[in-house]
């Protein structure tokens, strides 16, 4: 039965795809992105990838939209139409799409329990986890700590790419600072919206904390943390308006938040090195080796959502301080 709704859902996906292909109403081709966004997190839940579906549901079908929408705002509505060499360009994705067809064939079965990635690296994060960080999550211990370089990396990457997306909206003038006439009111004087997103708003903010802080037993973590909370803070600015938005969060704090989670994240990896350790050795931060493991991830997990958090208000208000 999961099977054939799985088959069910890409098929909804695949018909979603060629229909934002062939819309020329921007605003249609964003929503259904959107819903597409949402049948790829139901994909990825029955996969059993929790924690990427719910990256994709906060971030794809959310955060994206919104500001998929917000660019919209600053470009006419309907695609302009350009003289194209169709067959050329039939030709090449029929193409790709005939070479990433034959590259699976080389693929192992679906859950084949001989494949390579279960009979080599896959049995000693299994089998070293409950040793060495004693958490249930496997995902989270190699997120972490065993492959916290990575991490590290992706964490920069997600800085880095914010600061270019930041000087390339923010046209010369700090992002998310509008002048007082173009201040966006939001959706204050809807009553229904207003009422429901102050009800929604509480809970999804409750429900990131929780996955912040229980990524170690649970899906989640930093990274799907992180997009939750901006979810439920760019909830607020919508309904709110940018005003009373920038009033909770400014926009110094959100540069700080920016700033903070890289330094944070690298922070725990100087400490590892001046009480004895190697760069991000966890071990070294308590008496207890273990217990030493469980607090550096939980640090760097902290910096993790902090950044994201930080880089996807920061976008979404450089959106908002852009002239219409």
């Amino acid at each position: 039965m999961i099977v054939i709704f799985g088959i069910f859902l890409l098929t909804l996906l695949v018909i979603t795809a060629i229909a934002i292909v062939r819309t020329e109403n921007l605003f249609v081709a964003v929503m259904l992105m959107g819903i597409a966004s949402l049948l790829l997190a139901a994909n990825f839940f029955l996969l059993d990838a929790a924690d990427v579906a719910l990256t994709e549901a906060a971030v794809g079908a959310g955060i994206s939209t919104v500001l998929f929408l917000g660019a919209l705002a600053l470009t006419s509505e309907s695609e302009r139409s350009k003289p194209t060499n169709r067959l050329l360009s039939f030709t090449v994705v029929a193409a790709a799409a005939l070479v990433l067809i034959y590259a699976t064939f080389d693929k192992p079965r679906f859950g084949d329990p001989e494949a390579p990635v279960q009979t080599h690296v896959a049995p000693w994060y299994l089998e070293k986890t409950p040793e060495y960080i004693d958490i249930p999550n496997v995902v989270t211990a190699v997120l972490g700590s065993f492959r916290g370089y990575d991490t590290l990396g992706e964490v920069f990457v997600v800085f880095t790419a914010g600061i270019g997306v930041l000087f390339l909206l923010g046209g010369g003038k700090a992002s998310g600072v509008l002048p007082e006439e173009k201040v966006n009111e939001g959706l204050r004087h809807h009553l229904i919206p207003r009422v429901v997103g102050r009800v929604l708003i509480p809970f999804i903010l409750l429900f990131g904390l929780y996955v912040q802080f229980h990524g170690e037993y649970g899906p989640g973590g930093g990274f799907q943390a992180g997009a939750i909370i901006a979810a439920a803070v760019i909830l607020f600015a919508l309904l709110e308006g940018e005003k009373r938005a920038l009033s909770v969060l400014p926009e110094r704090v959100l540069l700080g938040l920016i700033a903070c989670g890289p330094l944070l994240y690298g922070a725990v990896g100087v400490a590892g090195i001046l009480l004895g350790g190697n760069f991000l050795d966890y071990s070294v931060l308590s008496s207890d080796p273990v217990k030493g493991q469980q607090l550096g991830i939980l640090i760097i997990e902290a910096g993790v959502g902090i950044t994201v958090t930080g880089v996807l208000l920061g976008i979404f208000h450089a959106f908002a301080a852009r002239e219409r």
